[in-house]
């Protein structure tokens, strides 16, 4: 509610997660709910897909739901190793429940490999799927600064609208 005791039909969310690449060389690296099995995995309780992790705490916060952590604790076993995807379609469920609608999710991906311009299309279908509504997603590069221009993990930001 807003001073004037009304409700604004629309909501923004801003998040940013990110992860350090895995020690364990079998564990696969997933964007976007797209595998790289050339590349090294990300660390993490899930699948770490810090795109699908970044998306899912912009769309909880947008609907004022708290973040993932808090929706999916790390601490639950039932939750290791979890296709972020289904995370994703959780949470846009809990936020439709609480009387939200999706206008978008856009992403920033900040890493220098993989490429991501080759899957972006298969990327955002996957995200948008899971999210029920769009889903944008687009690379940058670290331009070769700084620890995750030391190849030491994949970064994001997410900013998610939604809607009464």
């Amino acid at each position: 509610m807003t001073e004037l005791g009304v409700e604004p039909p629309f909501r923004v969310g801003h998040a940013y997660d990110v992860h350090a690449f895995s020690d364990d060389l079998s564990r696969p690296l997933v964007l976007g709910g797209v595998s790289f099995p050339d590349q090294p995995g990300l660390a993490g309780h899930s699948d770490a897909d810090v795109v699908a992790h970044v998306c899912i705490d912009a769309l909880l916060g947008a609907a004022g739901l708290g973040d993932i952590g808090q929706q999916f604790p790390e601490d639950d076993p039932s939750l290791a190793g979890a296709n972020s995807l289904r995370l994703l379609a959780d949470a846009s469920a809990r936020v439709r429940a609480a009387g939200w609608n999706l206008a978008n999710i856009d992403c920033s991906v900040v890493l220098d490999q993989p490429r991501l311009v080759p899957v972006k299309v298969e990327m955002e279908a996957a995200l948008s799927d899971a999210a029920g509504g769009p889903v944008t997603v687009s690379g940058r590069t670290t331009e070769g600064l700084g620890a995750l221009g030391r190849g030491e993990g994949i970064a994001a930001w997410a900013v998610a609208l939604v809607y009464r």
